[in-house]
């Protein structure tokens, strides 16, 4: 049975929450219900996880750590980006209004819902690996997103550890080109549905095996060498959904031979809360600090 988990838990809960989001939009359901639903039950399920099959006892959060995390995940996560469309949405129209640009006809919105899916999630990665990358070897940049690396221990709610200036930037390379290509709400939905519940897994401290997923997806298994303390180790998969742009550019990074060591910062005192997070990446070199 713990075998049967640790190989199939991942697809079975991505796949189901895919379905579920196809099966509410065909039963007429509402963006925000057939969006929300499948998210929410396939994270519970993920926690459930963490609980029954953990990867390390000692990554279990203290109480301190989830109120800071589901503070980072709702302000952050959750808030911040549906401001970020709203303001988008109307600046577009006004602009593209007055310009008269047809960017719609860019976009393939002929194909299938999965199909202008899986095309929207190789082009989000490809954009997403080079500020990924960019955001960990250029030093302006990885001071914000060193943020969401500060963590000692990895779990499902601290995938929402973003800075805002972080965030932002992700938003540029990811749901403003497709708000401005006008894409339909059924596929921005099922990108999110498969974005979030990947994310939380991803994150996560279940000890899963993914086999030869992890030559597609950007999973657990690889995304803890991400999180690792040294910058040898975590200057490596990159990707946000998929690993085969690390495939592609050589920084796929999964050995055989051990498990990740310590996470975060070399600083082991970065702060951890939500507002003197907010300023730590204007204090210069502090994620270096060893003192």
């Amino acid at each position: 049975m713990i075998a049967l988990l640790r190989h199939g838990a991942y697809p079975t809960v991505l796949v189901a929450s895919l379905l579920g989001n196809m099966s509410l939009f065909r039963e007429g359901e509402d963006f925000l219900p057939s969006t929300y639903l499948p998210v929410t039950l396939g994270t519970l399920v993920v926690i459930l996880l963490e609980k029954t099959l953990p990867y390390r006892g000692e990554w279990r959060p203290s109480r301190r750590e989830v109120v800071q995390d589901s503070t980072f995940l709702a302000v952050v996560h959750v808030l911040f980006p549906k401001l970020l469309s709203m303001a988008t949405v109307f600046v577009l129209f006004d602009l593209f209004k007055g310009q008269g640009w047809v960017l719609h006809l860019w976009w393939p919105h002929g194909w299938a819902v999965p199909a202008q899916t899986i095309l929207m999630v190789l082009v989000v990665d490809g954009l997403r690996y080079w500020l990924h990358r960019i955001s960990h070897e250029w030093p302006p940049l990885w001071r914000f997103h060193a943020v969401h690396h500060s963590p000692h221990r990895l779990y499902s709610l601290n995938v929402g550890r973003f800075h805002p200036i972080d965030k932002a930037l992700q938003f540029v390379f990811d749901a403003l080109p497709f708000i401005a290509l006008g894409v339909n709400e059924e596929v921005l939905s099922l990108y999110f549905v498969w974005y979030a519940v990947n994310g939380f897994f991803q994150h996560s401290n279940v000890d899963v095996r993914l086999g030869f997923l992890n030559y597609l997806v950007s999973g657990p298994e690889l995304h803890r060498w991400h999180h690792s303390m040294w910058k040898k180790e975590s200057n490596h998969n990159y990707g946000n959904h998929l690993i085969v742009w690390d495939i592609v550019f050589g920084t796929r990074y999964l050995p055989q031979d051990r498990a990740v060591g310590a996470l975060g910062l070399l600083n082991r005192r970065y702060p951890s809360g939500f507002a003197e997070q907010m300023t730590a990446p204007f204090v210069p070199h502090l994620d270096e600090r060893t003192a």
